[in-house]
This record gives C-alpha cells, sequence and structure tokens, in this order.
C-alpha cells in the first residue's frame, strides 16, 4: 500500500513539473506575441501546449484522486494451495473435513469439478473365480453456488460391471438451501443418513482408507442390502446443546425397489407405492473429545414385493467413531427387521463391522472385522445367509493426491466353506 501511495506521488510531482515548464513555455511564446507578429507556425505551437497543459491537469487530478484509495491486495506466497493434500482418517475428522475434502478444483463458468479414481487388481480362491485387473469408478463430484444460501451438488459415476460393459449413474443430485447452521434443506438424489458410514464415504475411494466398503453398505447394484440411495427431501442442522455438538438429520424419500430383485434399486421417477421412506438420525460430536463422533439412525418404509403381503421394514443403525490422526476407529451396527403385515411374522438381520487402523508417516495399517446374518426365510434377502470374516490391509500414500492399498479378505459363509481374497488398488483424485 504504501509503495503504491510512494509511486502515485511521484507520478504527480512529475507531471506537475511537467506542467511548470509547460506554463514558462507559453508565458515566453505569449511575451514575444506582444513584442512582433506571431507565425503561423506559432499559432500551432502554442495550441498543441495548450492541449497538453489540458491532459497533464485531467491526470494530476485523475492521480490525486486515486491517492485515497486502497491498493489491490497482493496474493502472498505462503497462501494455502488449492491442491489436493492427503486425506485424514476419515473426512470427518472435524465437522467439515468431508466438505473439504469434496472441494472441486476446477472451475468452469461457475461449475467446479473434482474427480476420483481407481484401478485394481483381484484373485481369490473362490470357485470360478478368476484373477483380473480391474477399472474401478471414475467419480466425477461437481457443484456450483448460485447464491449465497443456494448450491447445486452432483456427483456422476463411471463404471463397469461383471459383463464388462461401461454405465454411467447419476449417484448424487442435490438443490441445497443453507437458511442458517440449524436448517439446511436439500431436495433430490441423496447418500440416506443410515448411520456414519454412508455419509462420511461416498463414491471416491481414495477418500477412504480400506479398498472397499464395508459388505453391508456395499452400493445396490454391488449386492448392498441398505437403501444407500435415496430421492426426495433431506434437512440437517446443528441443535443448540453447547459443547455437545448435536445435530440432526430429517430424510423422506420414495424409497427403494421390492416388486423385482432384478429391477434398478433406486425409486428415481416412479414410486411403486404411495407410501415413502422416512429417516430419523442423530448424532453428537463433543468438544472435549475432538474427533469423537456418536450416533444413530431409525429408517422406516412399506416394502409391497409381488407375491407377497406389503412388508415394514425398520432399519436400526448405533455407531461410535473416533478419527484424530493418527487413529482412525469405526464402530457400528445395524439391525434389519422386515415384518410381515397381518401374519404376525417378523424376521431380525443384525450385522456390524468394526475397524481400527493407525497413520504412520506415508502408511496406514489397518485392520476389519464385519459381520452379517440374515435367515434363508427371510422375504427380501434370503439368498444372502450369513457372512463374516475379518479384513487385513495396508495403505502407503505415495504422492499427496494418490494411493496405493493391499487388502487380504476371509470370508466364512454358512453351509458353504470360506473363501481368501487379494486385492490390490491405486485410488487418486484429480
Amino acid at each position: 500500500m504504501q509503495q503504491a501511495v510512494r509511486t502515485i506521488k511521484a507520478r504527480v510531482g512529475l507531471n506537475v513539473c511537467s506542467l511548470i515548464l509547460l506554463s514558462a513555455t507559453l508565458a515566453g511564446v505569449a511575451f514575444a506575441q506582444e513584442s512582433s507578429q506571431t507565425s503561423e507556425g506559432d499559432h500551432e505551437t502554442i495550441k498543441t501546449l495548450l492541449q497538453r497543459v489540458a491532459q497533464l491537469e485531467a491526470e494530476i487530478q485523475e492521480l490525486k484522486a486515486s491517492q485515497g484509495k486502497p491498493a489491490p491486495p497482493v496474493q502472498s506466497e505462503a497462501a494455502p494451495s488449492p491442491a489436493v493434500t492427503t486425506p485424514p482418517a476419515n473426512e470427518n475428522e472435524t465437522v467439515d473435513v468431508h466438505q473439504a475434502m469434496e472441494q472441486p478444483a476446477l472451475k468452469f463458468h461457475g461449475l467446479q469439478f473434482r474427480g476420483f479414481a481407481d484401478v485394481g487388481w483381484h484373485a481369490s480362491d473362490l470357485k470360478g473365480a478368476t484373477n483380473s485387473f480391474a477399472l474401478g469408478q471414475l467419480d466425477l463430484f461437481m457443484t456450483s453456488q448460485l447464491s449465497q444460501k443456494l448450491n447445486v451438488l452432483g456427483e456422476l459415476v463411471f463404471e463397469s460391471d461383471e459383463s464388462n460393459a461401461f454405465g454411467v449413474d447419476l449417484e448424487r443430485f442435490l438443490l441445497q438451501y443453507a437458511a442458517s447452521d440449524y436448517f439446511k434443506l436439500g431436495i433430490g438424489r441423496y447418500h440416506t443418513a443410515i448411520g456414519y458410514y454412508n455419509t462420511a464415504y461416498h463414491h471416491g475411494t481414495w477418500l477412504q482408507t480400506a479398498v472397499g466398503r464395508p459388505f453391508i453398505f456395499l452400493f445396490e447394484d454391488g449386492g448392498g442390502i441398505l437403501p444407500i440411495h435415496n430421492v426426495g427431501l433431506t434437512a440437517t442442522g446443528a441443535i443448540p446443546s453447547g459443547g455437545l455438538g448435536l445435530h440432526y438429520v430429517v430424510e423422506v424419500g420414495n424409497g427403494r425397489t421390492s416388486h423385482s430383485s432384478s429391477a434398478e434399486a433406486v425409486q428415481n421417477v416412479v414410486d411403486e407405492n404411495n407410501g415413502k421412506a422416512v429417516n430419523l438420525a442423530l448424532f453428537a460430536r463433543p468438544a472435549l473429545l475432538p474427533g469423537l463422533q456418536t450416533g444413530f439412525s431409525v429408517y422406516r418404509d412399506n416394502l409391497t414385493p409381488i407375491g407377497l403381503p406389503n412388508i415394514s421394514e425398520t432399519i436400526s443403525d448405533g455407531y461410535v467413531v473416533y478419527t484424530k490422526a493418527p487413529w482412525e476407529l469405526l464402530n457400528e451396527g445395524i439391525l434389519i427387521r422386515h415384518a410381515i403385515n397381518g401374519s404376525g411374522l417378523s424376521f431380525n438381520s443384525p450385522a456390524f463391522y468394526t475397524q481400527i487402523s493407525r497413520q504412520f508417516g506415508v502408511l496406514r495399517p489397518y485392520f476389519r472385522y464385519q459381520y452379517l446374518n440374515i435367515s434363508g426365510r427371510e422375504p427380501i434377502f434370503g439368498n444372502v445367509s450369513r457372512q463374516n470374516g475379518p479384513s487385513l490391509g495396508l495403505r502407503y500414500d505415495f504422492a499427496e493426491s494418490a494411493a496405493f492399498k493391499v487388502q487380504y479378505d476371509r470370508s466364512a459363509r454358512r453351509n458353504l466353506p470360506p473363501f481368501n481374497e487379494l486385492q490390490l488398488q491405486v485410488a487418486f483424485t484429480f
């Protein structure tokens, strides 16, 4: 700022000197006019000098006026770079870490982009399985700020299936209105706030520690048993609670498809019945224990499978997680209850996972154990049966935007032999 003022003063002084010299010249010319006849050339010279005086006076006024204005800001070399940094154990390490991880880096006419992708290799001793390289998801995450309180969020995923054919899915698409910290409303397609994992980790595998999601939180098109996505309304916000850090989530949407297992799981346009799925969640982030989050959710829907009576669905979830560097401790349990209306029959399916990891520089070893038990008589997911087992892995962040992961899994199944699997993955963001 001081340098800019000194520059302006110097320019003002220089122009004042020029003006004085021109004034002296004009005075000399005027004196010559009084003592003798002025030539035509002298008239032209006087006219030119007068124009120059007027120009200099205008410049002086402009420079003087600009002295009162602040100098334009200069960006410090120490200012934070928008480049992606290596993520913490997960993006909920603080209240807004997940949003920071998804902050798009490329801007195009108000639309901001960030990309996530992964490529891997897997092998298994499961009968009939082959080892192969595999393209993971190519995830394009987009946001656009429409006004101070209104924004749009979109997530477009390109992925291949077991038939080696590529497909495109609009995984999330939300118009969001943030009235205050206590009330934020979204409309569109979102990740259902069932428990912790589904809202902490989205489609970019680079964001999560392990190679894949716990099998109870697999996406619907990957064999998942939960309504991971929903279309409707979602509201969230803080609850005035002092140091408890309470937050709420309320969601109303179409729910999942139940007519046929081969139909699209997410009801994007047409709901197969007039009932709506409702999800209520409450969680706390106590100020005295940074990194700790605990909460629960209850999801209710009415399913109408073909050939069966209507089924009431209740999904309850509770969790305790701690994600403060260098530690990551995730513990989450779920109970899926399907009650056949009018029959008195109900089926309870428990599931849980626990995961622990610790950062050592660029290395993060991790361990996960998961369990899912569904009765063979269960009307919706009877073919899933029981599955449980440990996973052991290592994540190596070899660049600030790329990580290599290796993971070993052993899975036990009801009335079937166990199997082992080895997975390698390179996950990155751009």
